[in-house]
């Protein structure tokens, strides 16, 4: 004679423990919303930043020759989308709007400048210079003007944000913002502006010190 089996005190049924499961994922990811919505719930809890960074250190120190002599401001709006094969963007996907804003500099390098590209006339009136073209320094984008429109992501995409030491990692698309401004700046009269810039600077120096005629002309450097 078969006795039924008897549930063990305390313990829940399988199906109990799929929806606590489930229960605890959804309560996840809905917290935020919830601390978003209800006006003065976070200030109730009263949280506190602290910075506790150590001292910067100096790696190195590195003397600069070059003259800056033009600055570009550029913006770009980034629009990346990333999509799964066979899988619709509700369930795995992300899309973020970003605004990127950086300068981008143009300078002359002086210390290319060899003694053959400087002539000076015997009467110390009329100076000639040779100096390489302008070239553009590296995008530097701004993080007080850049900011995220819009991020759009899928279920599993924010199960992930959920579990991830870094949910807010915005390294693709400042890295895209950075390549577009530098393309911009490439296309850009930035360059021009620097040699422009950078004559009148020399021509103002130099006719401080009594030269009444300065020409600087733009090129390769003479080798020694």
């Amino acid at each position: 004679m078969t006795t039924p089996n008897k549930r063990l005190p305390g313990r829940l049924p399988g199906w109990a423990k799929v929806l606590t499961a489930v229960a605890l994922v959804l309560a996840l990811l809905f917290a935020g919303f919830r601390l978003s919505v209800v006006p003065g719930l976070k200030d109730f809890f009263g949280t506190e930043t602290h910075d506790r960074s150590g001292p910067a250190l100096l790696k190195s120190i590195q003397d600069i020759s070059r003259y800056d002599a033009a600055s570009g401001n550029f913006q770009v709006v980034v629009d990346l989308e990333k999509d799964t094969k066979f899988l619709p963007d509700a369930i795995r996907g992300t899309r973020t709007l970003y605004v990127g804003a950086g300068t981008v500099d143009a300078y002359v390098d002086l210390g290319a400048i060899g003694e053959r590209d400087v002539t000076v006339d015997d009467d110390r009136t009329t100076a000639t210079l040779r100096l390489p073209h302008a070239r553009l320094g590296k995008p530097a984008l701004d993080p007080d003007r850049s900011y995220t429109v819009s991020k759009q992501r899928g279920l599993l995409d924010r199960l992930g944000d959920v579990f991830s030491d870094n949910p807010n990692s915005e390294q693709a698309v400042q890295r895209l913002a950075v390549r577009h401004i530098g393309d911009a700046a490439r296309e850009s009269e930035l360059t021009a502006r620097a040699e422009t810039n950078t004559t009148d600077m020399l021509q103002g120096l130099l006719g401080s010190l009594g030269f009444k005629e300065v020409h600087v002309t733009y090129g390769s450097p003479t080798q020694p």
